[in-house]
């Protein structure tokens, strides 16, 4: 897949194009029942097909305290698209120059004169264009002007009525629900970032843990224990993982982020990995004493193999 973060980077002879809009935060169901659609009328009709998104969402720029946090960042949400098989994206940044663009300088700059859009593929609910002046019918009377033509997707609604959403996503995750939220995704929902250097109170304990940096891609289920895989080059390990700030223990920084990859110990510091979320097993607890703990986390083990279809050790912890 190829990538542009401006108009003006797109080859002055790129071919005649399919095209869809929006946010993209998740690249979720919704989202690649989106693409899925796209690549195949640009295939029928011989175009590329390109995804335009945005490098923020836009209430970053005009209300930030309204605005959500992000599901992915914009490296996850780019290998996430390109996985879904389109030609290129346009990743646009939302300043205040794009945000004041009017709806028509938007589609002659940007789907006109730098992707030569034959279709374009929105939602019912679509706006753009300077505080949200642009709609399907200007979008479609601005088509029959430059020579393209819009159709609407209809909404992914896997429960049968509420829409696949990133809003719906953010409150699943909230409550921990891992498992609904694999289901709106179409994948384990995941983070990733820096391993760093603990306290090496797992490895005492007899469960060595890889800890992420704070600084993280992703967004992070409720504290807890989760059954879910650590994955490292690629690979993916089984593994028990924790969230939050471990108060058994005095000094732990808040909404740490721990995973042991069961029946593995290898040194990941400073190597970037990624943690996928199963499923949820219990909320975060203080335990009074060493020996509680470590039955506890014995039991996060079993849980965790049990879900993850991993086989019982060898020999007794």
């Amino acid at each position: 897949m190829q990538r542009f973060f401006e108009p003006a980077e797109v080859p002055s002879d790129w071919a005649a194009s399919a095209v869809t809009i929006g946010k993209f935060d998740g690249v979720h169901a919704g989202h690649r029942a989106v693409i899925a659609e796209l690549r195949a009328r640009a295939e029928a009709a011989g175009l590329r097909s390109v995804v335009v998104t945005f490098d923020r969402h836009p209430l970053r720029l005009l209300a930030p305290e309204k605005c959500p946090e992000s599901l992915t960042s914009n490296e996850q949400k780019l290998e996430l698209i390109a996985a879904a098989g389109v030609d290129a994206t346009l990743m646009l940044r939302f300043d205040e120059q794009r945000s004041t663009q009017e709806p028509e300088d938007f589609v002659r700059e940007v789907l006109v004169e730098a992707l030569h859009a034959r279709l374009v593929l929105v939602g019912e609910d679509f706006r753009f264009g300077r505080r949200g002046r642009g709609d399907v019918e200007l979008l479609r009377r601005l088509g029959a002007e430059h020579g393209f033509t819009v159709d609407l997707i209809p909404d992914v609604r896997p429960d049968g009525e509420r829409r696949a959403s990133s809003t719906w996503i953010r409150e699943l995750l909230q409550e921990g629900r891992v498992r609904e939220v694999s289901l709106l995704l179409g994948r384990h929902p995941s983070v990733r970032s820096t391993v760093v250097r603990g306290e090496q109170r797992g490895r005492l304990l007899g469960f060595p843990t890889a800890n992420l940096h704070p600084r993280l891609e992703g967004f992070l289920p409720a504290d807890g224990v989760y059954a879910g895989y650590l994955v490292v080059d690629g690979e993916r390990h089984p593994a028990a993982i924790s969230i939050g700030n471990n108060p058994t223990f005095e000094g732990v920084p808040a909404r740490q982020v721990e995973a042991w990859a069961i029946d593995r110990d290898f040194d990941l510091y400073d190597r970037q990995v990624e943690v996928e979320f199963v499923e949820y097993l219990r909320p975060m607890a203080k335990f009074d004493g060493i020996d509680p703990l470590i039955v506890q986390l014995k039991a996060d083990e079993a849980a965790a193999r049990r879900i993850l279809d991993v086989p019982a050790a060898a020999q007794e912890r």
